[in-house]
């Protein structure tokens, strides 16, 4: 299967958080990213699963980079770890840095609107923690 056969992911909205998060993973600080598992479930989209590869879009909907999934799991908040934080590339420093980034980011107007509510986030809301590694950089602009 080659990159234009691939699911593709795109993370947070179109702008400057998700080019940011595409510098990261190009970077190689970002090897960790997260996601509400309630999105998930509202898309009508299945959990990923480890081994699965993805397209990682820019906010111009240009394929970034590959990357392959090495560990998967649907967890409450309250287990996410310090390195799980730091791995996320974001500059976080710790946990509690990563959860209140994330607290935001789950109850911003994009997926309130997404959602058609606020989702209730606490320390047993269910995320997806996902790892991965960076399979096939694609050169800037590569449609």
């Amino acid at each position: 299967m080659g990159p234009d056969d691939l699911p593709t992911l795109e993370l947070a909205f179109p702008g400057p958080e998700r080019d940011r998060g595409v510098a990261a993973i190009l970077n190689g600080r970002k090897t960790a990213l997260t996601g509400l598992l309630e999105i998930f479930e509202h898309a009508g989209e299945a959990v990923p699963t480890t081994g699965q590869r993805f397209s990682v879009l820019d906010s111009e909907g240009r394929r970034a980079v590959v990357i392959e999934l090495v560990d998967v799991r649907v967890v409450p908040m309250k287990e996410i770890d310090d390195d799980f934080a730091r791995a996320e590339g974001r500059g976080y420093s710790d946990v509690t840095q990563w959860r209140a980034a994330h607290e935001e980011f789950f109850r911003s107007d994009g997926v309130r609107a997404f959602l058609g509510r606020t989702p209730v986030i606490d320390d047993d809301t269910l995320v997806v923690a996902e790892r991965f590694r960076v399979v096939e950089p694609d050169a800037p602009g590569t449609p």
